[in-house]
């Protein structure tokens, strides 16, 4: 029988803290959610590999879905600056394993997820955590009506951000996502001041890409 807090905490030694996570808050989290609770009982024996362990969507013609790989997940969040006071978004939130850790570090959480299936799983393992909201709906359109986010966080990668999601960003307010159209993408921070939307580039990441954040190609002209 595979001894899962044991597997946590060597996950936190040999993932989350070699790679540059110093947030004493982050790791506490990911210490205290047991993971093997939001992946299919068939895989709870690799929650804790570092990789990206496949989801169960209802849905399978969407594409295949993923809870993102520990160490990846943790470097968002310390690129993110979480405050104790933040509202947060997790875009593609698959069953909640995100969501709950991101609220024992911030104020207010939105799990967003386009799968019926995931998102009603996501309810059930959520329950009890008195500043989540899970809400369905198409992930690239964000949540307009409870907008604006202190912080937005895409759980998987996108081939390009869409702009409806950067102007729910408060002024001040920062979006990690994984931008590529490979499997290796790049880790992005997008910081909001004003109208102006500054980017940087901060870790390589190779990690499940979420549905509907496909490139939009320009028009073929004769």
């Amino acid at each position: 029988m595979t001894d899962f807090t044991a597997a946590r905490l060597n996950m936190i030694e040999s993932q989350v803290r070699p790679n540059g996570i110093t947030d004493r808050r982050i790791i506490a989290a990911m210490e205290r959610v047991p993971r093997e609770a939001f992946v299919p009982e068939s895989r709870r024996v690799v929650a804790y590999m570092d990789e990206d362990v496949p989801l169960q969507p209802s849905d399978a013609a969407v594409g295949r879905r993923a809870l993102i790989e520990a160490m990846a997940f943790a470097r968002m969040l310390q690129h993110a600056a979480i405050r104790p006071s933040d509202k947060v978004l997790l875009v593609g939130a698959g069953t909640g394993y995100g969501a709950a850790v991101v609220s024992a570090i911030a104020g207010q959480v939105f799990a967003l997820e386009c799968d019926p299936g995931l998102a009603a799983e996501a309810r059930r393992n959520l329950e009890g955590l008195a500043n989540v909201t899970v809400k369905e709906g198409a992930l690239p359109g964000g949540l307009p009506d409870s907008q604006p986010f202190d912080v937005i966080v895409i759980e998987g990668r996108v081939e390009e951000v869409p702009q409806a999601l950067l102007d729910q960003l408060a002024d001040g307010g920062r979006l990690v996502a994984a931008v590529g159209e490979a499997d290796m993408a790049q880790a992005c921070v997008y910081t909001k001041s004003g109208a102006a939307i500054a980017t940087r580039q901060v870790f390589d990441a190779s990690v499940t890409a979420l549905p509907g954040f496909r490139k939009k190609k320009p028009a073929f002209m004769f």
